[in-house]
């Protein structure tokens, strides 16, 4: 376990900073790694306010012979946003832009302001900057100035050094100054002028030589623009403290041309005649990577004929007449060597094509062979002219040493990114990951090229560099550290005298957790190999749980939009949960750090479906909350809310039961009272009981439960227990939409419950209990070909997802999980499992607010029910994000303030936007938080149908 700092000198830091000060264990967990392989356990992390804060806190390391390590989003990939000593985190609070000066066409902006952010303030005036990772909408300037990011764009505007005009820093020694041309730090000029004819032969070859120093940017030739050399340092000289950065105008009229080649090798072999017509951008896409984004998207835009593709990025610059975009996607076809290809310009197609890069790049941490596949080698670039021969080669030492991976990048600069399965899950492949590593550092100094394109060298590449260049060069490295921070207190371990690159790895010493799926276990991971650690080790750390996306449709991460706190993200509470596998700082499943950690997480999914790994933390908080309280007394909200089934049944055994249950808990005192024993938020509403269950509402109806005819298009409608005992109102108006599409309905012999608040509050045998019986009752239908259409999302989300992980050794569940339809996907299935002819209700002149489920956009999705409402007519203005009440979430005390403030995120402002329109919201709890805090009443979708067929 690693040692943690004393008290007091936390407590000492703390009394001169103005931001928070941390050393828990939970806190030091979650900033003990990034997006590379790596785990260094911090002993204390700050979150300065000021740049004063910053100054401050490095010369309080530097006094007490600390290490300090400056982080931004976290998204390094190469392992150089952590460290041993103090972590300051300046993305929490410096993150403004400052100033745009549209004239000069410059901007101001603190170092930990996000891309995206400086990206919205320069394009009030048709500015951006120049380099777009395509981490930009949660990279921080600040790491982008440590590692020279780039991004497809670079091709046309340059390294983030070449945007770069000053730098205010303060460095190792505690000097503070603006780095820019011209700026003299002693002895700097003199090393430089000592030693010119190595660093103009060994430094700045080729556009993306990023490892190692930037020397080539203090010769005299070049001005000595001391900002630009620091750019690409990795936080080993100084600090950022505010950044002046060029800004460039907007692409005029941009056009994507895609080419199609039989393999990405000849591709490559395509990209240098296409530099001379001056692109935009030229990225590479493997066959094998859209591949992987098809299966997890369940489609892509259609691409020219290939095995390998080139995108290629044309425009006008500025003060070019439009015209000559024509001109050049002309010469780009006349000398790409291909007859394959598609021209797509500026608007929806080009942008979906855009999106198979974008998505490919999060989702290519598998191999084609099924196996985790690592960062280490992902950045590494070659002069253009080489790239193909290079590609050759690489995919010669890789097969040499029995690993693969996806090949994609920038190749209009030389770049090629590829995560590879080393066999790092254990510490028997340490040393065959090291052999191949060392091997193609050999390849890529042959080829002239650089360790690092892009991501900076870090703990991952810094070894290696010796390879690269002569000792005189790794010398004058030395010689540049000590001018700028002799006493070695900034990111030790990275560029000079570096760690080894196979130290401090975080996966191979993770112990494996297995044992799920049956009575007894938790989760059967039938896509991790049955073991919970390889699950949580799908966190890569990218951070894309960080971005709001919620403009681009997306929900994760509702807790984290909330508090900005990283202990609320899926990333952090991955961090900690491998801290439980690894079994050294964290060891005990219900320890007050993982309680901590997991405690404002919705289980809301969205993780599931928007992290680039697919890390389900929902999912992991049920594993932990089962293994916590196996066999112990649980917290009493457990019995209540999570077996609130087994409750409203019993106050609904009849209709006087129910009428007086509702009359008792509607005076207040009493269901304050009630509340405040059981754990549940007093200031909550209590959702009214059925007086009339489902089911005795369908058998008076006349509904049967057996498939007795011949020629009958039969369903099998499954009412959960929020639908039969609580709002049975969708149910009912299904039956009406059923019928008139021409199904005979069928409901079960006896209601069943999928078990879902038993999964959410981790009682797991109790799910499964609840699961067995439901098999018992629908598993024949289907098994039949009987379709079965579930009522609220969140419950038929179990049947596709949680059934086959917690009754995986029966058959049953798989049948099931395949038969099982959301009302939209059932209405909409060609014949003959959906209706022979549909008709809909004609809705032209009605606004629908849609709040799709959660559970239902991760698991089943939404875009099917967008389809159907839109044949209706109707005007939709569908939200994205979660409502906030996330089942028991919203319900429990010392939730209250983080549901609303994730309601405010999207629900409210609609409801307050549209008072007129009609609510939707097939979520029982997503009608529950509305009425609660708005005072709206939601409607399920079958009853928009229904209401539609009566005109009511």
């Amino acid at each position: 376990m690693t040692a943690t700092i004393p008290t007091s000198l936390a407590n000492r830091l703390s009394g001169l900073l103005r931001g928070e000060v941390e050393e828990s264990v939970r806190r030091r967990a979650e900033y003990s790694t990034d997006a590379s392989n790596y785990r260094v356990v911090p002993e204390v992390v700050a979150f300065p306010k000021t740049v004063d804060d910053i100054v401050v806190a490095q010369s309080f390391a530097r006094e007490e012979g600390m290490a300090l390590t400056v982080r931004g989003g976290g998204t390094s990939t190469a392992g150089n946003s952590i460290g041993p000593g103090l972590v300051l985190d300046l993305s929490r609070y410096l993150n403004n832009v400052i100033s745009v000066d549209p004239e000069a066409r410059t901007a101001r902006v603190q170092p930990g302001t996000v891309l995206t952010s400086l990206q919205a303030q320069a394009g009030k005036y048709g500015l951006r900057f120049g380099p777009d990772p395509s981490t930009s909408n949660r990279a921080t300037i600040g790491g982008m100035i440590g590692n020279n990011a780039c991004g497809p764009h670079a091709v046309a505007w340059g390294k983030t050094s070449e945007n770069v005009i000053s730098l205010d820093v303060v460095d190792g020694m505690g000097r503070r100054y603006t780095a820019e041309k011209g700026t003299v730090v002693p002895g700097l000029n003199e090393l430089v002028d000592a030693n010119l004819a190595p660093i103009r032969t060994h430094s700045g070859r080729f556009s993306r030589q990023v490892s190692g120093y930037s020397l080539e940017h203090l010769l005299p030739e070049r001005g000595r623009d001391l900002a630009k050399f620091l750019v690409g340092s990795e936080g080993t000289l100084a600090t950022v403290l505010e950044a002046e950065v060029a800004l460039v105008p907007m692409v005029v009229k941009p056009t994507l041309i895609v080419l199609g080649y039989e393999d990405m090798i000849r591709a490559a072999d395509a990209v240098p005649p296409i530099l001379a017509l001056k692109p935009f951008a030229v990225e590479g896409l493997d066959r094998r990577l859209v591949d992987v984004v098809e299966r997890a998207r369940g489609g892509v835009p259609e691409l020219p004929a290939g095995g390998g593709w080139l995108m290629v990025e044309v425009g006008a610059f500025e003060g070019e007449s439009e015209d000559v975009v024509a001109e050049r996607i002309e010469a780009v076809l006349a000398v790409a060597g291909t007859p394959s290809f598609k021209v797509a310009p500026a608007g929806p197609e080009s942008a979906a094509l855009w999106k198979i890069r974008a998505d490919g790049a999060g989702l290519a941490g598998r191999s084609p062979r099924g196996l985790e596949a690592w960062p280490g080698w992902e950045d590494s670039a070659v002069p253009p002219e080489h790239l193909g021969e290079y590609l050759r080669d690489m995919t010669d030492v890789m097969n040499e040493h029995d690993v693969d991976g996806i090949l994609y990048g920038h190749f209009g600069d030389g770049c090629v990114h590829v995560r590879i399965d080393m066999p790092l899950s254990d510490p028997t492949g340490v040393p065959k990951a090291r052999a191949f590593l060392e091997d193609t550092a050999d390849l890529v100094a042959r080829y002239g090229g650089s360790l690092s394109g892009e991501h900076g060298d870090g703990r991952a590449r810094s070894e290696l560099l010796s390879r690269m260049y002569t000792p005189e060069m790794m010398t004058m490295f030395g010689q540049v550290k000590n001018l700028f921070d002799p006493s070695k207190s900034l990111n030790p371990g990275i560029l000079v005298d570096p760690d080894p690159f196979d130290a401090n790895l975080r996966r191979p010493y993770a112990r494996p957790i297995t044992g799920g799926g049956k009575k007894g276990g938790g989760f059967a991971y039938l896509e991790d190999g049955g073991d919970f650690t390889t699950a949580v080790h799908r966190c890569t750390g990218v951070g894309a749980c960080r971005a709001d996306n919620r403009a681009n449709g997306g929900f994760m991460c509702p807790s984290y939009q909330a508090t900005k706190d990283e202990k609320d993200v899926t990333r952090g509470r991955a961090r900690v949960l491998q801290e439980v596998a690894n079994g050294s700082l964290v060891a005990d499943w219900g320890s007050h750090e993982v309680m901590e950690s997991l405690d404002l997480c919705l289980s809301c999914k969205a993780c599931s479906a928007d992290c680039p790994s697919g890390v389900d933390v929902a999912k992991y908080k049920s594993e932990v909350l089962y293994r916590a309280h196996k066999g112990k007394i649980r917290p009493k909200l457990h019995y209540l809310l999570g077996q609130l089934p087994r409750w409203t049944k019993l106050a609904t055994v009849s209709s006087a039961v129910a009428t007086v249950a509702n009359k008792v808990m509607s005076v207040e005192p009493i269901k304050k009272a009630v509340f405040t024993v059981a754990g549940v938020d007093p200031e909550r509403n209590m959702p009214g009981l059925a007086t009339q269950r489902f089911s005795r509402w369908a058998k008076k109806a006349g509904l049967g439960t057996d498939a007795d005819r011949t020629n009958t298009k039969y369903v099998m409608l499954w009412a959960d227990s929020f639908s039969e005992t609580l709002d049975t109102t969708g149910a009912r108006d299904m039956v009406e939409v059923l019928e008139a599409a021409g199904y005979h309905v069928l409901i079960p012999k006896k209601p069943v419950c999928c078990g879902l608040t038993w999964i959410t509050t981790g009682q797991l045998d109790g799910a499964r209990a609840q699961l067995g019986e439901l098999l018992n009752e629908l598993a024949p239908f289907a098994k039949n070909g009987i379709p079965i259409v579930g009522v609220e999302p969140s419950c038929t989300a179990v049947l596709r997802d949680d059934l086959p992980e917690l009754l995986s050794e029966d058959p049953r569940s798989y049948i099931v999980a395949e038969n099982t339809y959301t009302l939209a996907e059932l209405l909409l299935a060609p014949a003959p499992l959906g209706p022979e002819k549909l008709k809909l209700p004609d809705l032209d002149g009605v606004k629908v607010v849609a709040q799709p489920h959660c559970h239902q956009y991760s698991v089943m999705g939404w875009k099917t029910d967008a389809e159907l409402l839109s044949r209706t007519g109707a005007e939709i203005v569908e939200l994205a994000g979660c409502c906030g009440m996330a089942g028991n979430f919203g319900m429990e005390k010392g939730h209250a303030d983080i549901s609303r403030k994730v309601a405010e995120s999207a629900l409210l402002p609609a409801l307050r936007e549209n008072p007129d329109a009609v609510f939707l919201a097939d979520g029982f709890s997503c009608r529950t938080q509305a009425e609660g805090l708005a005072g709206r009443n939601g409607i399920h979708i079958a009853t928009l149908l229904s209401g539609g067929f009566t005109g009511s």
